[in-house]
């Protein structure tokens, strides 16, 4: 198995933690929160099996209101695929919110899902889009069922902006121990990192669906975007990937 895995925009590492569960070994790149910057930071051909990265989200977020998009969103997108394009993986994936624009990258295959947090044993209503690329034509299938809509109280999602949620129920909501902490952050800086993380459940099964992924010829995917895969006959997996295009033809706000 390709285990080697370089981490961008790791932040405080629920991605990277997600796949070291999955089986493999992250190196942590350059991030501001620890003072170094990506913008100064070449990786090495040939050394990284995969990338990984969760780029700055909040100039495409429907969270913001009236703050202008500062620009730096797009920067960091061209910064990650100019790491792609210096490393030269095997694959690479890049976790974002539903406003984020394709990232396509030349020599490599695409796929975009939409994962939801509720979706992966938790409680928020947390939608992640993901977009993964492989130069091997391999693709990234869910092979777990889609949990019914009634099978648990769905609640809002978890924001790095949102200081009224107990911290209790923010860890809790994330997939984290009751006792996560980082010594060197502020409670709230430590809400606002965690709030900006992948949900460390969802992030774990991204690590085994790389893991685990397959060729693309061998497969026919759900038209949802889930990553379940279908017979030649059906177009979604079920009955609430139809409802998942019908929100989509309708849609409510997500972060």
């Amino acid at each position: 198995m390709d285990k080697l895995v370089l981490g961008l925009f790791s932040g405080i590492g629920l991605l990277d933690q997600g796949f070291e569960r999955a089986g493999y070994c992250v190196v942590k790149g350059p991030d501001l929160i620890w003072g170094s910057d990506i913008r100064s930071f070449s990786p090495p051909a040939g050394r990284f099996d995969g990338i990984i990265a969760g780029s700055p989200c909040q100039d495409f977020s429907k969270a913001r209101r009236s703050i202008p998009a500062t620009g730096e969103g797009v920067e960091m997108l061209e910064e990650f695929r100019r790491c792609v394009e210096s490393a030269q993986p095997v694959w690479w994936l890049l976790e974002n919110v539903a406003g984020v624009p394709d990232m396509k990258i030349d020599g490599y295959s695409w796929q975009r899902l939409d994962l939801y947090a509720h979706e992966f044993g938790l409680s928020q209503r947390r939608l992640r889009h993901i977009q993964f690329g492989s130069s091997d034509e391999t693709v990234l299938v869910r092979r777990d069922a889609l949990m019914p809509p009634s099978a648990r109280r769905v609640t809002p999602t978890i924001t790095a902006s949102d200081d009224t949620i107990p911290m209790s129920r923010v860890l809790a909501e994330m997939g984290l121990p009751p006792d996560f902490d980082i010594p060197s952050f502020t409670r709230a800086e430590l809400r606002k990192a965690i709030g900006n993380g992948v949900p460390l459940p969802m992030a774990e099964a991204l690590g085994a669906m790389v893991r685990d992924r397959v060729d693309a010829e061998q497969v026919r995917l759900c038209g949802c975007s889930c990553g379940r895969s279908i017979s030649a006959a059906a177009t979604y997996a079920g009955q609430n990937c139809r409802k998942r295009m019908s929100r989509r033809r309708d849609p409510a706000p997500h972060v």
